[in-house]
């Protein structure tokens, strides 16, 4: 049993967490064994997110008068906290993963940048690119628009050293 002291330290650190991440999904975990919580931990992390287990009273006292609480009003049960990191998008994929390999595992609600989430606002959220797949998509249509408009600017010239070849193929200059 943790003492007072233990329980306010847990409080303050979980407190930072909220603050220190914009995305943070709930979930449930009963009847995980060890190894699959381990390969969860480890999905999570390799995406640059946290996974926690928190005691529901401590969780919600953490969250209090933060964004985060009324997506932890009510829960029954063991609860984790996902916090999705840099990429919450990534992060949110590996857990919507690991919950269709693993039955026993799901999340229920989450808060992404201060909006609170259901689950099929979650889901529907994991369908979107991740960070990377943004940065290639938007290189893709600078680098395209780009070209297009290099060779927009090159076509007066093109043109004219297009004529002016045809004109020397067909000896058109006395020379």
């Amino acid at each position: 049993m943790k003492t007072k002291a233990q329980k306010e330290q847990f409080l303050a650190d979980l407190r930072r967490e909220f603050d220190a991440n914009p995305a943070v999904v709930v979930c449930k975990f009963e009847g995980l064994n060890v190894a699959e919580d381990q390969a969860l931990r480890s999905a999570v992390r390799a995406q640059g997110g946290t996974y926690r287990v928190v005691a529901n009273r401590l969780a919600h006292l953490a969250a209090k008068g933060t964004a985060y609480e009324t997506t932890l009003e009510g829960q029954r049960g063991m609860t984790a906290l996902a916090f999705l990191g840099d990429d919450p998008v990534a992060t949110l994929k590996a857990l919507v993963d690991f919950a269709r390999r693993e039955k026993k595992f799901s999340y229920t609600s989450g808060v992404v940048d201060g909006r609170a989430l259901d689950l099929d606002g979650l889901n529907e959220l994991s369908r979107l690119p991740d960070l990377e797949g943004l940065q290639v998509r938007l290189l893709y249509l600078i680098s395209s628009s780009a070209q297009r408009l290099v060779s927009v600017l090159n076509a007066p010239g093109r043109d004219v050293a297009a004529v002016l070849q045809q004109a020397v193929e067909k000896q058109k200059f006395d020379g």
